[in-house]
């Protein structure tokens, strides 16, 4: 049984990993600079769950929550776990709710700039999720058959 994960898969469980680190501290977080660079959106408090940006007390409870199925997504690619590949879809399916309700329930970006990152990010944000499903999918007799860690 092949075990090694390649780069895209590490880099995932990486970027993964990182990403729940910043969802458990986000209710932490505070407003970015007033005058940001003209190609940077301003940043926003919060954690975004279902469109809907969280701050205070929300963000406090999903926060974790968010990074706490993030840290099993990662833990799953970084062992080549076989859940992962459930993990990983419903992640991915997620990801493309959660964009599509923000530019839903969200008014348009006030700049050019703000709105050239929003359709980069999103862009980005579905093909990394998607992109990583398959590769886990592909990869799916090469995963172990044992429980999360």
């Amino acid at each position: 049984m092949q075990t090694k994960r390649g780069g895209f898969l590490t880099a995932m469980a990486i970027l993964l990993a990182l990403a729940a680190i910043e969802d458990v501290l986000k209710p932490f977080g505070r407003q970015g600079p007033t005058m940001p660079a003209p190609f940077l959106p301003r940043i926003q408090p919060g954690i975004v769950v279902l469109g809907m940006r969280h701050t205070g007390s929300e963000a406090a409870i999903l926060g974790p929550l968010v990074a706490a199925f993030l840290v099993l997504y990662a833990i799953g690619i970084w062992c080549m776990k076989r859940y992962v590949v459930t993990v990983a879809w419903l992640y991915a399916a997620y990801v493309i709710l959660n964009v599509t309700l923000f530019m839903i329930r969200n008014p348009p970006a006030p700049t050019q700039g703000e709105m050239i990152f929003g359709i980069v990010y999103s862009i980005g944000a579905i093909a990394l999720t998607v992109g990583t499903a398959f590769a886990l999918t592909r990869r799916r007799v090469d995963l172990a058959n044992q429980a999360p860690v």
